[in-house]
């Protein structure tokens, strides 16, 4: 098969497209016929080394945790799937990914794929998406009437989570630049802060705040929030004696697979409920410049690989 894999940790050059060993399968696994997977900031950072101490990755290394495919072959113990289902996942990271016309992957961690969705839309899901709703639902626990801030509207995880607390009942707010204010309103936002313009520091009284930056951004959100409020972050630890400080709940969310909550969201999704916004596709071959626009900050949305 085809794929895009790196021998040792580095810069974009690392990643070399050519032809790899068509995986294979455990008992309780099936094996896809990737169509497209997506591309997440998660990515380049595996292929910087800065996980090694979380997951001791072996070379060469297929990158790419957001994947849709077909069913081409199941596992011995596998039963409810079968060759020729549309699929989508976000597989466990510890594992070979994506980046390539083949992949493996349990079977307890793929869902079937929406209908309403074309191969490159379902690829832009997984990830970003129960992202956003373990990050919200499940750490933050966030309920109907509720004020939440959501730092970076825009981005992939971030446009999720606007329209999921949207649709969960809560007061949005979120962070974004000039260019991007009206799109963010389209996807859920009933209150946009211009970083450009003005301080989220300054804003008080948030039940929940969802920061998918960090560093900065994460030191300065505690204040904004409310006694007994929660704090959850993708890209930092929060310190707990800070929380403590503050009197509010604090977690660090590394999103895990999730066949069930996929379940959910495809109701979503093929419901119109959620939407999905690609920034741009790129062939296979092209993994390097898609990582560049990953790194870039500036995707407004998912970026996509198109496999097959």
């Amino acid at each position: 098969m085809q794929a895009v894999r790196q021998t040792s940790y580095g810069h974009r050059d690392v990643l070399e497209y050519g032809t790899a060993p068509v995986p294979s399968i455990a008992a309780d696994d099936v094996l896809l016929k990737v169509h497209a997977a997506a591309v997440n900031p998660v990515d380049w950072k595996i292929r910087e080394g800065y996980l090694q101490a979380m997951i001791p990755f072996d070379m060469p290394l297929t990158l790419g945790w957001d994947v849709a495919g077909e069913v081409v072959a199941v596992g011995a113990d596998v039963s409810g799937w079968q060759v020729g289902d549309a699929v989508y996942s976000r597989p466990d990271i510890s594992r070979q990914g994506a980046y390539a016309e083949y992949v493996a992957v349990r079977a307890s961690e793929i869902a079937k794929k929406p209908v309403s969705l074309n191969w490159q839309e379902a690829a832009a899901v997984p990830l970003a998406a129960l992202t956003a709703w373990q990050a919200l639902f499940q750490f933050a626990n966030l309920q109907a009437g509720e004020k939440v801030l959501i730092h970076a509207g825009a981005g992939g995880v971030g446009l999720f989570a606007l329209q999921l607390a949207q649709w969960r009942g809560a007061e949005v707010w979120t962070t974004t630049s000039t260019k991007n204010i009206e799109f963010v309103k389209a996807h859920g936002a009933n209150h946009v802060v211009d970083y450009t313009q003005a301080n989220f520091a300054d804003l008080r009284d948030f039940d929940v705040v969802f920061d998918t930056l960090g560093g900065e951004v994460l030191a300065n959100s505690w204040q904004v929030l409310k006694a007994g409020g929660r704090l959850v972050s993708i890209c930092d630890t929060p310190d707990a004696d800070i929380a403590a400080q503050h009197q509010v709940v604090a977690h660090f969310c590394f999103v895990q697979p999730s066949a069930e909550q996929l379940d959910q969201l495809t109701d979503l999704l093929n419901t119109g409920v959620v939407k999905v916004v690609i920034d741009r596709v790129y062939p296979l071959a092209d993994a390097a410049q898609a990582h560049e626009r990953s790194e870039s900050g500036r995707a407004r949305g998912k970026i996509v690989l198109q496999v097959s």
